[in-house]
């Protein structure tokens, strides 16, 4: 989220959060003793929530009815409209190479094909936002109770504190106190990160004006998909609605009330998902990705959400959803056999939506509602690691495109998904197949006479005007839609908000300069990761990069090396057999070959400060911060300051610390010897130890966690001498 940089320079905007405590003194008093309703959880409400048989029969739910007429004309413009371009494409570039195709000739016809409709479906995409459904918010009583939930898994606790204090005091503002409730549910496993987050989860009950609650399960099955099922099934009775965050996102207390207002009046809508706007982005690379969301994304969500209509996408986060729902139609099954396509379903939003609409809820992207925010990564490299579990989990959506039940645009949302990340390596397949065709060309001899007796020569036939007007038109498929949100832009307040007219542009042009050369290394890394997946490497659980720093060198040059050599090896080989083809290619050597400089130096965060000062890349939400990012900062940083540095030795001495982790821990029930290994062994450890520090050496991990969620552990921990 926004530095605290960003609060200095702008001193007035800290009295935002001036009605929640700033400071140590204000916001807490350790020397009041906790009160008896200090436990971490209220008591469960369980919501039965059934694993799907997805080739079965699906729950019955309620009927969405058919779609609007303006659905229909969308879909039309979209799939109509990508359909006559590939057959354009085709039928051009069948003229372009005559009738007597080689092998390689059709190769390249079918790879060009897959490519230009490709482009020509995003293009018309963004067009078909022009039957985009008008949404308003009804204004009739609500009682819905309402539950934020927040995934966390070995974050910046201090962060998320931060965010959800500021979201408290939202929600309690704007008159959602009393039936919205916070929950916290955490996966963290290591010791030091899951201490500083029940640390800064008990800062924040000090001062949350609506109740907040904290459970870490020990059983990390189904992953993030299995934490927010444990949550429904343990306490999902409780609520009516849930507005899902991640740990770096943030959706303000109107939207939410928005949000839950139209859940309200359509009793078929299952689930509402919003357009995150990314924000905070430091580095060049960050600032980059939420320029081009902030100022193409409105557009292309528009379309999106008009070709969509009531068979929406779910993003797995800053959405609303109707617990009842989630539970009858939600519960994820385990694939057969190993990852990575068998095993936890990875992206499992979109088989959330999914198995919604087949039940006959509702699923909208409402495209209207601003106030949705989310970080960024960093760098490419960091980008790079979400999109390894982002591409594993799409093509396990292979497996379930044909579920029972599902609509057709619920494939296509899986379709689209996987051709996202497929689209990188046949745009590399096409490039090496025309690169084989001109080498063919430049260093065989012609056979003008195949047949022995034949009268009349056979003259290769190739029309470069017709390549150069479908070069030109893929560009324009790509580029148009870029200049027509900027255009759009400059006839909404959101241009002059960034700025102005002419820095949008400036800004747009930047952008698509630092695209390109960022695009032929995506390509290549994201080719790598589909290979490695198809040869059955799983890509694991790390917790995500929120915030990085530039690589060093040594990093930059060892990720890179193979794109430079690719680069280089291109550049010699063309300038020697086909000079002119460097005029096509120029773009994506200078891309591989400058790698690692983009890399390194799009990752720094004095160049994003001097793009900053450049008025380049600027976002509306960056020249005026909303409210509830600057109160989340502010107090982020100030519960940061409250937090234990020295991780668990700070349980021994620090009475007040051990009383707060203490209440969050639930009461302690009989479990079977195996499942107690970690404890029994910390246990024997601390028997022998006799100072803290020796404890501390004697423990392994796993022990230091067992000891972190056990009272009697932690009491005798603290009998230890200092």
């Amino acid at each position: 989220m926004t530095e605290v940089s960003a609060i200095e320079n702008n001193p007035d905007a800290v009295m935002v959060a001036v009605d929640l405590p700033l400071s140590a003194d204000e916001g807490w008093d350790d020397t009041v003793p906790l009160s008896a309703e200090s436990a971490g959880t209220p008591p469960e409400a369980p919501l039965e929530m059934p694993v799907q048989e997805l080739r079965g029969r699906p729950p019955h739910g309620p009927d969405a009815g058919l779609p609007r007429l303006s659905t229909i004309a969308a879909r039309v413009l979209a799939f109509g409209g990508a359909g006559l371009i590939g057959w354009i494409g085709w039928s051009q570039m069948v003229l372009a190479f005559g009738a007597r195709m080689t092998f390689l000739q059709m190769v390249l016809l079918v790879l060009f094909a897959l490519t230009f409709t490709w482009v020509g479906f995003s293009f018309c995409s963004m067009i078909a936002g022009l039957f985009a459904r008008r949404l308003i918010t009804p204004t009739g009583a609500n009682a819905a109770r309402i539950a934020v939930v927040m995934p966390v898994y070995n974050e910046d606790s201090a962060v998320t504190a931060g965010l959800l204090a500021a979201l408290a005091r939202d929600l309690y503002r704007v008159g959602l106190g009393e039936r919205a409730e916070i929950f916290v549910i955490s996966d963290s496993r290591k010791p030091d990160a899951v201490l500083r987050e029940m640390a800064a989860l008990s800062r924040l009950r000090d001062i949350s004006p609506v109740p907040v609650w904290y459970r870490r399960r020990r059983d990390n099955r189904g992953r993030k998909a299995g934490n927010v099922a444990d949550f429904v099934r343990r306490w999902g009775g409780r609520y009516d609605q849930m507005v899902v965050l991640d740990a770096d996102s943030m959706v303000g207390a109107a939207t939410i009330k928005a949000l839950s207002a139209r859940m309200n009046a359509d009793p078929a809508i299952g689930l509402i998902q919003t357009m995150p706007m990314l924000v905070g982005g430091q580095t060049i690379f960050a600032r980059l990705t939420q320029f081009a969301g902030r100022i193409y994304g409105p557009a292309i969500a528009r379309g999106v959400a008009a070709w969509s209509g009531d068979s929406g996408n779910f993003w797995g986060h800053n959405a609303i959803i109707r617990v009842s729902a989630f539970a009858q139609c939600c519960g994820l099954p385990e694939l057969p056999g190993k990852p990575p396509f068998g095993g936890a379903i990875l992206s499992h939003d979109f088989v959330e939506a999914a198995l919604l609409r087949r039940a006959g809820w509702k699923v909208r992207l409402d495209h209207d509602l601003r106030q949705s925010f989310e970080g960024s990564p960093p760098s490419l490299l960091d980008m790079a690691v979400r999109e390894r579990r982002w591409a594993q989990g799409n093509l396990q959506h292979a497996r379930l495109i044909f579920s029972r039940g599902f609509t057709w645009i619920s494939r296509v949302h899986f379709i689209v998904g996987i051709l996202g990340f497929l689209m990188s390596p046949i745009w590399l397949a096409m490039i090496l197949v025309g690169l084989t065709l001109s080498a063919n060309v430049l260093l065989s001899r012609p056979d003008y006479f195949p047949q022995t007796y034949q009268l009349f020569p056979d003259w290769p036939t190739f029309d470069p005007v017709r390549m150069l007007w479908l070069f030109i038109a893929a560009m324009a498929f790509l580029l148009v839609p870029k200049f027509i949100a900027t255009f759009r832009a400059w006839l909404r307040p959101l241009a002059k908000d960034s700025g102005g007219n002419v820095r949008v542009l400036t800004s747009s042009l930047f952008e698509i300069v630092l695209s390109t050369l960022i695009a032929p290394v995506q390509m290549l890394i994201q080719t790598r990761q589909i290979f490695e997946i198809l040869g059955g490497r799983d890509s694991g659980w790390e917790a995500q990069v929120r915030a990085g720093q530039m690589p060093p060198w040594g990093v930059v040059l060892r990720r890179h090396a193979i794109h430079v050599i690719t680069g280089l090896a291109t550049l010699l080989v063309l300038a020697v057999l086909s000079p002119w083809q460097l005029v096509w290619l120029s773009p994506i050597l200078a891309g591989l070959i400058l790698s690692p400089l983009t890399s390194r130096w799009s990752a720094s965060p004095v160049f994003g400060r001097w793009a900053r000062r450049q008025g380049l890349l600027v976002t509306p939400e960056e020249r005026n911060p909303p409210e509830i990012l600057t109160a989340a900062n502010a107090l982020g940083f100030r519960i940061a300051g409250n937090l234990p540095a020295d991780g668990i030795a700070a349980l021994g001495r620090d009475e007040i610390l051990r009383a707060r982790v203490m209440a969050l821990l639930p009461e302690a029930s009989p479990e079977p010897a195996a499942k107690r290994l970690d404890a029994i062994a910390a246990e024997a450890k601390l028997a022998c130890a006799t100072t803290q520090a020796e404890a501390l050496d004697f423990l392994s991990a796993p022990e230091k966690l067992a000891l972190v969620e056990s009272r009697a552990l932690i009491d005798s921990f603290a009998k230890l001498t200092r």
